[in-house]
């Protein structure tokens, strides 16, 4: 590699891949040292998706939680920030290719993450869709908020119930945390709302194929997820396995035992699979990939016979350290980020750094106001000051001050008012023609 003290020559050209956590750590890290950064993303924001459910629940709006990537990285005067989509990759030429026109690199850095996975039946994300990006948040909020409002005007019972029902498939942190948040609004937020519905008689179920919810954390923390949720009026079905969505019956297997669920509103936290650069590094760089095609990297975060093509955040699979691979979450992102960089760095200093080693300070996963569970490996806790907790991290690790300030606000008017003020039904089309048919009185007749 070129060294970055020998002015005679031009920069080291980085290019990133993705503003994610990953992406967005490692492009402030390299803002600090003699390279040239350009990081490149379909959008022109940092999403913080941890709150994404705040969004699709109407705590918060869609702003409170992104950052514009070219403020945020406006005072690394060594980064280029463009708003595209990378379609290929050339590792012999060091080219990214975009969709318009390609970028020289000396060391890419891929950082594109993840998305929904519904395991070969992908007919059920137009009816069941997953929270990774703003628009998905929005859709559910629409679809939650739609529910009610054609509640509110169905005057057939079984209908009704089936307009109250809400589904949450998975559950891990995501569909734990948007099961508590649909359940403070049917039984809190919104239960003087309407005149022709009761809403603490909505049904809020989350269901999951494991026998516990949460299942990376501590048994006495998932035992204690469970308990919270059932407090607020969340029904946890667990070895819970979903075999088909359609027409607004959700159909369940329990052991030997069918079932099924009438439920206009399914939302899914289940599954992801790696986004669609994987495949790309595999079949351009010989990168090897995992099941769900996540790209496995070595213990420095190349991939196999690429030691300047980097992959980080979701996308990666890192088993070095415990010989499994590390979760899908944002502290791994940011470390790995700030890894690459700082290698790049010492790489271009003629030094080498240890291989990639994840310091986990823990795991977090609110279940409603109040009620949160908290697993920091040498100390659990739970309840109001695991929530407390929950509620001082998030604030932290926003990007933005002005995004702190606001969300701090918001929180604080819910807390005190329960209430929710980005309650915003948007989109085009009509709930019918979103939701397709209502079920029929034989349709809705089993009810779990």
């Amino acid at each position: 590699m070129r060294d970055a003290t020998d002015v005679n020559k031009p920069p080291h050209q980085v290019v990133i891949v993705g503003g994610g956590f990953g992406g967005l750590y490692a492009a402030k890290a390299l803002g600090r040292i003699g390279v040239q950064v350009t990081l490149v993303d379909k959008r022109n924001f940092h999403l913080f998706q941890p709150l994404l459910y705040q969004v699709a629940t109407g705590a918060l709006s869609p702003a409170d939680i992104s950052s514009p990537l070219r403020s945020v990285l406006s005072r690394n005067k060594n980064t280029q920030v463009l708003m595209g989509e990378v379609t290929d990759i050339d590792p012999d030429r060091q080219k990214v290719i975009l969709s318009n026109g390609e970028l020289n690199y000396d060391s890419l850095i891929v950082a594109t993450g993840v998305k929904h996975s519904y395991f070969g039946k992908d007919a059920w994300e137009t009816v069941a869709p997953g929270l990774k990006t703003v628009e998905d948040a929005l859709e559910m909020r629409r679809r939650i908020f739609m529910a009610f409002e054609a509640a509110e005007k169905e005057l057939d019972l079984e209908k009704r119930r089936a307009w109250l029902t809400f589904v949450v498939i998975g559950g891990g942190p995501t569909g734990v945390e948007l099961a508590g948040a649909i359940a403070e609004l049917a039984y809190h937020t919104l239960k003087n709302d309407f005149r022709n519905i009761d809403t603490s008689e909505a049904q809020v179920l989350l269901l999951e194929g494991l026998d516990r919810l949460l299942p990376p954390y501590d048994p006495e923390l998932s035992a204690e997820a469970e308990a919270s949720l059932t407090r607020i009026g969340v029904t946890i079905q667990t070895k819970t396995m979903v075999t088909n969505i359609e027409d607004n019956i959700v159909t369940i297997k329990q052991g030997d035992e069918i079932k099924q669920i009438a439920a206009q509103t399914v939302l899914w936290a289940a599954g992801v699979k790696a986004s669609a650069i994987g495949k790309i590094l595999a079949d351009r760089a010989g990168a090897e990939c995992d099941r769900a095609g996540r790209v496995i990297v070595e213990p420095d975060l190349s991939i196999k016979n690429n030691p300047n093509i980097f992959v980080i955040g979701d996308l990666a699979n890192f088993a070095h350290q415990n010989g499994k691979p590390l979760p899908g979450v944002a502290p791994v992102a940011m470390q790995e980020g700030q890894y690459v960089a700082a290698l790049i760095r010492q790489r271009l200093q003629g030094n080498i750094l240890p291989p990639f080693y994840y310091t986990d300070r823990g795991s977090l996963a609110v279940i409603g106001q109040n009620a949160a569970v908290v697993d920091f490996g040498f100390v659990k806790f739970k309840g109001f000051f695991a929530w407390l907790i929950w509620l001082f991290v998030h604030i932290y690790f926003l990007i933005e001050f002005d995004s702190k300030l606001v969300v701090m606000i918001q929180w604080a008017w819910n807390y005190f008012t329960r209430k929710r003020g980005a309650r915003l039904i948007t989109g085009e089309e009509s709930f019918l023609e979103s939701y397709g048919k209502t079920p029929s009185k034989q349709e809705a007749k089993v009810n779990v």
